[in-house]
């Protein structure tokens, strides 16, 4: 069993996050959800607290009936930090140490292996910005699931598609396995 923080960011992908928090707790993980404002608009935070059986961290919610550190504790015991979307505004902010909500805030406290899920258009997964990104970022150390070639909200076809949950439950255990 393993402490799973899981970051959320605002992407119709975020449907995806429900079903991978749920085969994680599923599998014995605790799992505790840090989403960004976008993100609620595609998935409400009640839906992976009820998924999860934890309380959900959101921008909104910081300092509710809590200690203003939690979403920072929740790092400091996370055995990995997952992100399932991640989207090409969070990983620009990711890769530029930029840290304006508890999501990117918990990147940096991060002391635990990072692992994301980029979720977007081709066309922006194909930018340069984008792929100078994901560069910087894997040369933090940061692991990335994805994208897959597929079908986009837009209509489109192309890679940028978010990696399956049962995918990246996958990702996470070889990631778990590796961890010292």
């Amino acid at each position: 069993m393993a402490r799973i923080a899981l970051g959320v960011s605002g992407s119709i992908a975020a449907y995806k996050a429900c079903d991978l928090a749920s085969k994680l707790v599923q599998d014995g993980h605790v799992v505790d959800v840090i989403m960004t404002e976008a993100a609620q608009r595609f998935v409400r935070p009640l839906s992976l607290s009820a998924l999860t059986h934890r309380r959900v961290f959101t921008d909104a919610t910081w300092g509710d009936d809590a200690m203003p550190h939690d979403h920072l504790t929740v790092m400091a015991e996370a055995d990995i930090f997952v992100v399932a979307p991640c989207t090409a505004n969070l990983l620009g902010k990711l890769a530029h140490g930029i840290a304006d909500d508890v999501l990117t805030a918990g990147y940096l406290a991060a002391a635990c292996p990072v692992l994301l899920a980029p979720a977007m258009n081709h066309r922006m997964w194909a930018h340069a910005r984008v792929q100078a990104n994901v560069e910087r970022l894997r040369g933090d150390g940061v692991r990335f699931v994805g994208p897959e070639e597929g079908w986009l909200s837009e209509d489109e076809v192309g890679r940028g598609r978010m990696s399956e949950p049962a995918d990246l439950v996958t990702a996470i255990e070889e990631t778990l396995a590796e961890t010292p």
